[in-house]
């Protein structure tokens, strides 16, 4: 079942647009955090600090898809918030602290769902085949 999951990630990975793959990053890293909110609630350190790690590798990503370039000061604001939510990850990890990870996740959740709303926009303003 493992492997059918990671067959299945890859496939979806390989014929993402651009716009998706952010959007799966996006979508992980919300995932991570609340894997390691739960884990954390449980008390399973070494689970939680994995998930935490993931997350912010995630959001590393993230920073460095940016195009500083052609995004100016949005892309630069941006990257503010994820060096921003990368050190709250690391203060949530250091002090078992959940609403740190809320905070963490409705941030990210709302970059989210502007973005989503961007990819709505642009598969609406396409023309039909």
């Amino acid at each position: 079942m493992d492997q059918y999951s990671r067959n299945a990630v890859q496939t979806g990975v390989e014929s993402a647009s651009p716009h998706r793959l952010i959007q799966m990053l996006m979508e992980g890293a919300l995932g991570k955090i609340a894997a390691a909110k739960g884990n954390m609630e449980r008390g399973n350190i070494q689970a939680k600090g994995d998930q935490i790690g993931s997350a912010i590798s995630i959001l590393d990503g993230l920073k460095s898809s940016l195009d500083k370039e052609k995004g100016g000061e949005i892309a630069q604001n941006l990257e503010d918030l994820y060096v921003y939510m990368e050190r709250r990850l690391i203060e949530a990890h250091s002090h078992n602290d959940t609403a740190i990870l809320d905070e963490v996740s409705d941030l990210l959740r709302q970059i989210k769902e502007a973005w989503d709303a961007i990819g709505d926009h642009a598969a609406a303003s396409e023309p039909a085949a």
